[in-house]
């Protein structure tokens, strides 16, 4: 009801498991998908895996519909490829703005808090071979700069002024940016900007 009381939002399909859901991604293809974390008959993060490693549903980005504290919950969430986090608890405004800026791929939610979050995702230690460096090669020195910013939690407009561009022209990089190294959405690249060492997570021991 609150989405589909917004002129430029509307529900095409809910799901009761997270079975149905990656049937509804394939069925329906959303531009978001508002996932539970908790499911019943698999959980919200196997479907988002699922979602995320199909290449035909590249375009559907998964929004983990989560408590904030439970950290490992989220930490497995950036493996399984969401684009962004919201609270259970907030407000109406919040999960519809949420739901926009997913869709847009403009910048992640809470920048502050997420970038927070992939900081303390690094360092647990998870399978998989490492992140090298020249993952990042194809990259210009403009696309490498504007990633780097990317990474901080800066948005479009914020990147734009300081590197004084259009925010289109910053746009047009990340798109490029993302291309190049294979990543579905903005969340995708910042962690690969930490994973690189493109940006380097800040060190939080001194305080």
């Amino acid at each position: 009801m609150l989405v589909d009381a917004e002129d430029d939002l509307a529900v095409v399909g809910e799901a009761d498991s997270g079975r149905q859901a990656v049937e509804l991604a394939r069925r329906a293809r959303p531009d978001v998908l508002l996932m539970d974390i908790r499911m019943p008959d698999g959980d919200g993060l196997a479907a988002t895996r699922r979602i995320t490693g199909d290449p035909d549903l590249a375009g559907v980005r998964v929004l983990i519909l989560t408590l904030f504290e439970i950290d490992e919950y989220v930490f497995e969430a950036l493996r399984c490829g969401a684009s962004g986090f919201v609270g259970k608890n907030a407000e109406p405004a919040d999960l519809l703005a949420a739901i926009r800026v997913v869709a847009r791929g403009d910048r992640l939610l809470c920048p502050a808090a997420t970038t927070a979050l992939i900081t303390r995702f690094l360092r647990q230690p998870h399978p998989g071979s490492p992140v090298v460096p020249e993952r990042l090669a194809p990259l210009t020195d403009r696309e490498r700069e504007i990633t780097a910013l990317v990474a901080t939690g800066l948005s479009n407009a914020e990147i734009a002024t300081r590197l004084r561009l259009s925010p289109l022209t910053v746009k047009t990089h990340i798109n490029r940016a993302m291309a190049k190294v294979h990543a579905r959405d903005r969340a995708q690249l910042v962690v690969l900007a930490y994973q690189t060492g493109l940006v380097k997570p800040p060190d939080r021991t001194s305080r």
